[in-house]
């Protein structure tokens, strides 16, 4: 990322239709971020886009207002029918298509355009019916978006515009076959605009851009940094059996007003979330099988206050834009290095600071060569100190019904006698580690 937030190039600038700029003008957008700069030449000249760019420097604006000058420029042909879309976003996560859809409902307020969203995990019949009445713009994941099309709910005969965004997350995420999948059933490169989004511009990813697109320009905000300038990062060496009370340490010196803790695994997000409750921190908890409606509604707590602590596993870690997280700590050293940079730029997003703060422990600790390696510096390292170390306040188990549902917290002061040992091999879903509060 650049060491200035906007470039001297604004919107204005670019001969865009009056409807585009008006939503720009709407948004308070005025000056472009560099991918914003270097994209919108190219891609509203007609020619195909693979850009790189650190998380939250505006792709989604980018690849938005080509999209849209390209659908108001170019009609449609003629014999399209409504079920038939004119341009498709494909986005690897829901969180990034639900953000993606909104942008675009901002940005596109005054297009008189249609935008159709589809993901799983919610909605099938009603995503199903507004994709019959039919839209415009289609966003969506691989994977709803492949079970509608082969139901013949919709095609892509008509498509002027697809965007790919975050295209190593869909490797990374196995969808790749499902990409080929809808770019084959596409009119040819040469008919339509392609642009292609990633964090990095693999040799994988530009081997996808040059097999699906037509000649795509490559597009690069300075690739060999990939960390931003603004994030102040730091590394402790806790033990297991420390990573709680330094947690709680961390959290009483800084006083963090909005945080995002990251865990490698479900059931240590359920174990850190459980001592975070405990210690006096309302706090959301985001794994791979909330359902959707919970997940956006906890999505929306964090983005509000109502919940000032995110802990997340990775399903988390890309394709989410909350402003003003002040710190992401990375409770569990991630073990890919890319996740460690996508990690701590859910902060000092949009030009502000940001702390990242990560726990080399006993069990995670050797991946940290690796991890910088990748980013091409030595990560600052604090010691843990006696005095940063909190001793937590223990959570109330929780036990489980018979039909594997956990029941409310038993014990003293609840007005039932307090229970021994749980069955052998069961744990409840926030039952937490009994001697070694850290071990997560």
């Amino acid at each position: 990322m650049t060491e200035n937030l906007v470039t001297d190039t604004t919107f204005d600038e670019f001969d865009l239709p009056e409807p585009v700029r008006q939503g720009l003008q709407e948004a308070g957008f005025t000056h472009c971020t560099p991918i914003q700069a270097e994209t919108l030449p190219v891609a509203l000249s007609g020619r195909d886009v693979a850009g790189q760019a650190q998380t939250g420097t505006g792709k989604t604006a980018a690849f938005l207002v080509a999209l849209f000058t390209r659908l108001l420029t170019e009609p449609a042909h003629p014999k399209r029918r409504a079920t038939q879309p004119r341009a498709l976003v494909v986005a690897p996560t829901r969180e990034l298509a639900v953000q993606i859809h909104r942008d675009a409902r901002l940005l596109g307020r005054h297009t008189g355009l249609d935008l159709g969203l589809v993901y799983g995990g919610a909605g099938y019949v009603e995503q199903r019916e507004r994709l019959q009445a039919g839209v415009d713009v289609l966003i969506g994941t691989p994977g709803r978006l492949i079970d509608y099309f082969k139901q013949r709910v919709f095609d892509l005969r008509a498509i002027q515009v697809v965007v790919l965004d975050e295209a190593d997350r869909m490797f990374d995420l196995g969808f790749i076959k499902d990409v080929r999948y809808l770019f084959r059933r596409m009119p040819p490169a040469e008919r339509r605009l392609s642009m292609l989004f990633s964090a990095t511009l693999s040799h994988r990813v530009m081997e996808l851009a040059y097999e699906h697109m037509n000649n795509p320009v490559r597009v690069e905000i300075e690739p060999d940094k990939l960390t931003t300038d603004r994030v102040r990062q730091v590394v402790y060496f806790p033990a297991n059996e420390e990573k709680i009370a330094l947690l709680l340490g961390l959290f009483r010196r800084h006083a963090p007003e909005r945080t995002m803790v990251f865990v490698n695994t479900k059931h240590a997000a359920e174990q850190v979330a459980a001592y975070l409750e405990a210690n006096g921190y309302r706090t959301a908890l985001l794994s791979g099988d909330v359902p959707q409606k919970k997940r956006l509604r906890l999505l929306k707590g964090f983005s509000t206050g109502e919940y000032p602590v995110l802990v997340a596993t990775d399903v988390a870690s890309r394709g989410l834009h909350v402003p003003d997280v002040s710190h992401v700590i990375n409770f569990d050293l991630p073990q890919s290095e890319e996740d460690y940079v996508h990690r701590i730029g859910r902060t000092a997003r949009a030009g502000a600071e940001g702390d990242a703060i990560s726990f080399a422990c006993e069990r995670y600790a050797f991946h940290l060569p690796e991890i910088e390696a990748y980013v091409g510096y030595k990560i600052p390292v604090e010691p843990v100190t006696h005095e940063l170390l909190v001793e937590p306040q223990r959570p109330a188990r929780r036990r489980r019904s018979a039909h594997g549902k956990s029941r409310r917290p038993t014990g003293r002061g609840r007005g039932t006698k307090a229970r021994g040992k749980r069955p052998e091999g069961r744990r409840g879903r926030g039952a937490v580690s009994g001697d070694r509060p850290g071990d997560a």
